[in-house]
This record gives structure tokens, sequence and C-alpha cells, in this order.
């Protein structure tokens, strides 16, 4: 007969729940009983003060903006942290009855009876966090530009004017050409701000492919892939952190929320949307590789044949087709990472 492992008994715990500029705090004593109550700035020396007298103690937060340099602060002052994930916490987010103080007293209690039902994540360290930055902010310059070219052929059609297809590189000077005297000087200084930023994301580019070549050279395993470039290896390396963080590579999929959500119920498994879980950024890119690899610059490989295979018949059939093959690619990256081999288009016929 297999002998059970000893359970962990309930221990003290605290509970903080992260808002915008502060924090509230519960902390249980080792039968349950709560033992201080109240609010925190959310400084390191705010945490410092509230936190910094007391012996190790396990903390529970929840993962979002600020989890990360909280956790690190509070380690610092020797504490146990662990990260809750949020999206798993139907006992705080569904509750009829949701306020800080009892969103921290849950996070409390269920810190002190088993830490694994705040399905605890890992969070990149402090360096990767701070290489990620680069990658977020260029993300911040497409997503201005993008506006821009959009508001200023808006602009135009109201004078009749249709601007010529461009890629937004190259939108600026084709825009001008295409707009009368008067619009011109009217829009301008749009064109000009669609310049700089271009100019912008161009650095920002740079930045990352010195970053994923000097700093992170497991990127290369990743950019042997057709449509993979230093942008997309670098913050798939980035967001996973470790590669020895999954065992199996199938399990990158659902990490990123690219899998189908489950509502199974007796005889009913209904077939729902992915859960788009994890890195909304990430999940993005991949689906754009997938885009590319699925069209006509896309070389010919076994996944791009499985693919073609696959998407055709309707829109919603390539809209699956374009998701599953983001996920092959995810699964794919961290195979080539992990094992760090070559990339072979046709796998089965390789010798």
């Amino acid at each position: 007969m297999k002998k059970q492992g000893k359970r962990e008994q309930p221990s003290e715990a605290i509970g903080l729940d992260l808002s915008d500029r502060s924090g509230q705090y519960c902390h249980l004593d080792v039968d349950g009983e709560i033992q201080a109550e109240g609010k925190v700035i959310l400084t390191a020396a705010g945490l410092k003060r509230a936190f910094g007298h007391l012996p190790r103690t396990r903390m529970a937060i929840e993962t979002g903006a600020q989890s990360g340099w909280v956790k690190r602060c509070l380690e610092e002052l020797g504490h146990e942290v662990i990260v809750a994930n949020a999206r798993e916490l139907q006992a705080i987010s569904g509750s009829a009855r949701k306020t800080d103080q009892r969103d921290a007293q849950q996070l409390a209690r269920l810190a002190r009876v088993d830490p694994k039902l705040l399905s605890p994540v890992e969070l990149r360290s402090a360096e990767q966090q701070l290489d990620l930055i680069p990658i977020r902010a260029r993300a911040l310059l497409v997503e201005a530009r993008t506006k821009l070219v959009i508001g200023v052929r808006g602009l135009a059609k109201i004078e009749g004017i249709r601007l010529p297809a461009a890629s937004t590189a190259y939108f600026s000077p084709r825009a001008r050409q295409a707009l009368n005297e008067q619009l011109q000087r009217v829009l301008g200084p749009l064109l000009t701000a669609i310049e700089q930023l271009t100019e912008a994301i161009e650095a920002s580019e740079e930045t990352i492919t010195q970053t994923a070549e000097q700093r992170y050279p497991e990127t290369r395993w990743l950019k042997q892939v057709p449509g993979v470039g230093s942008l997309t290896a670098l913050t798939f390396v980035l967001t996973l952190g470790r590669k020895e963080r999954f065992v199996h590579s199938r399990d990158v999929g659902p990490f990123l929320g690219l899998t189908p959500r489950r509502q199974q119920s007796g005889e009913e498994d209904p077939e729902l949307r992915i859960t788009k879980c994890g890195d909304k950024y990430l999940r993005k890119l991949l689906v754009q590789c997938a885009h590319h690899l699925m069209g006509r610059f896309g070389p010919d490989s076994a996944l791009k044949q499985w693919a073609v295979m696959h998407a055709g018949g309707s829109k919603r059939a390539k809209k699956c087709t374009v998701v599953a093959v983001a996920r092959k690619l995810a699964v794919l990256l961290h195979r080539l990472w992990s094992r760090e081999e070559e990339y072979r288009a046709f796998p089965a016929v390789a010798a």
C-alpha cells in the first residue's frame, strides 16, 4: 500500500490585494484568526514599513502589472511569496460580495491551508522583465502609428480623396503626393509624426535584434523557422522565462491561451473558443507568423501543407486553422529551444 505524504500544516499567512497605488492586506495566525488588517502604500519603503519587521511569513499576491517588483521586494524582506493566477481564482473573482478586504482575506486563507489552491505562477526575472520593456515600447509605437494612419485616411476621405494603398513605413511620402495643397498643410503635422514614429520603431527593432543576439543567443534556434524573426523569438524566450519550465512542449499552447476552453458537464462537452490566457502580445505575434507561413511567401513545409488542407471551406475554418498553426508553432519553437536542434521543414521524410 502506497504511503501518503505528510500533509502540510496550516501556517501564518498574509494576503495582499494589489491596486494601483495601495494594497489591502490581511494577516492570519496559525489558527486562521485575523491578526491584522490594513492598507499599505505600494512603494518599496511602504512595503518595508508594513512587513519588514515580521519574521519569515508566507504571503500571497495576485498576478498583475506590479506583481513582479512587489514579489521581489517582499522576498528581499525575507518572506515566502506566492503569486496566484488571477484567472483561476473563482473563489475571489466570482464572489458576489467582492471587496479588496475580502479578496485579501481569501488570498490569506488559501495560502495558509494549501498554496496549490492559488494555482501559483512563475514570474520572469528582473533582468528579463527589463529586457522586455523595449518590446512593449515598440508595440505602443506601432499602435500609435497605426491609429494615425487610419486617422489621416479618414480625414482625407472627408474631402473625397482616397489615399493609395501603402505599407505604414512608406505611407507618409505616398500620402503627401496624393493630397492637395490645403490638406498637405493641415495634415502635414500628422504625417510628420508618422515619419518620426517609423524612425523610432526602426530604432527599437535594432535594439531588439542586438538584445536577442548578444544577451539571448538561444533565440537563434527559434529564428530558423520561416517567418520568426528576432522580435517573436525574443518575446517567446522572455515570456516563457526558462525552457525547463515546461516538461512537455505541448504544454506551451495552453500556457499561451491557444487551446479551446473546456466546460464539460455530464454528456455535454461543447466546442468553445480558445482561452486567451497568458501573454496577449506573444499570442498576436504567433498568429502573425502563422499567417506568413500559410501565405504565398511562406516556404513549403509539412506544417504549411497541413494548414492548407484544413483551411479550405469557409472563413471560420481558415480562422480556426490559423490559431491551430500558431499553437503548433509555439510547440515547435519550444522544442527547438529545449533540444537545440535544427529545424526541418519535413521531419517525417528527413534522413
